[in-house]
C-alpha cells in the first residue's frame, strides 16, 4: 500500500524589488511540494493578494513601499490565523527582529540564506513550525539572557552588596564554610548575613532563600 502524496504548499511571495522575486520564484519553482500563487509588490498589495489566494506561507521582506512587513504582518494574521509568515530581509538588528516577532511572524531569514534553508523554512511554517535563521537566533538568545541578568542585578534592592554576594553563593549551592572561605570571612559572620538575608527576604530557611533567589536569576549555573 503506497501512502499519499505529500501536501503541495501554497506560497505568495511579495518585495519591491524585481529581481528578488524572480530569484524566490526560481526556487520555489525547484521544488515540487511548493506552488507559488502569487506575488506583491507593496505591503497593500500582499494583503489583497492574500486574501484572494488564501496561501499557507507568505515570504515578505521587512521594509515595503506603504505597508512594512511588521505592519502587513499583524493585519495578514487577523485575516488568516494560522497563515506562516516568513521575514526574508537583508536586517537583523533588534528592533527588527522583535517587531516582526511581535506582530506573529513565525519565521526570520536572512537575505543570503541558500536554497535548502529557505525551502525548508517555507514547509516548517507550513507545519505550523517557527523558524529563525542562526543569526537572528542568537540575537534572540542574547536578548532573553541580557534581561534576565539586568533583572537579577536588580533583585532584592533591600540586600546589601555583601549580603547579595553570600545570596549568590547560597544559591549556586555553596554551604557555609566554602562561602566563608571565598568571600573570607568566618562562618560566624556568614550566618549572620544569612539571618539578615532570611529576614529582609521574609522567608524562613536556607531552601527557601535559594528558591527566591534562583527565580531572581542567582545561581544561574548551579545544579537543580
Amino acid at each position: 500500500m503506497t501512502g499519499s502524496a505529500p501536501r503541495v504548499v501554497r506560497v505568495v511571495i511579495a518585495d519591491d524589488h524585481p529581481m528578488v522575486r524572480y530569484g524566490l520564484r526560481a526556487v520555489l519553482d525547484t521544488h515540487e511540494q511548493l506552488t507559488l500563487v502569487g506575488e506583491a509588490e507593496s505591503g497593500r498589495q500582499l494583503l489583497d493578494v492574500v486574501a484572494s489566494t488564501r496561501p499557507d506561507v507568505v515570504v515578505t521582506d521587512l521594509h515595503m513601499p506603504d505597508l512594512g512587513g511588521a505592519a502587513a504582518t499583524r493585519l495578514l494574521l487577523e485575516q488568516q490565523p494560522d497563515l506562516g509568515v516568513l521575514i526574508l530581509t537583508m536586517h537583523d538588528d533588534d528592533e527588527s527582529v522583535f517587531e516582526t516577532m511581535r506582530a506573529g511572524a513565525r519565521g526570520y531569514l536572512l537575505k543570503g540564506a541558500d536554497r535548502t534553508e529557505l525551502v525548508s523554512t517555507v514547509l516548517a511554517l507550513a507545519r505550523g513550525e517557527t523558524v529563525f535563521g542562526p543569526s537572528v537566533a542568537r540575537r534572540i538568545v542574547g536578548f532573553f539572557l541580557e534581561s534576565t541578568l539586568r533583572y537579577a542585578g536588580s533583585a532584592f534592592p533591600e540586600l546589601t552588596s555583601r549580603e547579595r554576594e553570600v545570596l549568590e553563593l547560597v544559591a549556586a549551592g555553596k554551604r557555609n564554610g566554602e562561602i566563608a572561605r571565598q568571600l573570607q570571612l568566618s562562618e560566624k559572620t556568614v550566618r549572620n548575613h544569612l539571618s539578615a538575608i532570611f529576614t529582609k527576604l521574609q522567608v524562613t530557611d536556607r531552601s527557601a532563600a535559594i528558591v527566591r533567589a534562583r527565580e531572581a536569576g542567582l545561581g544561574r549555573d548551579a545544579p537543580r
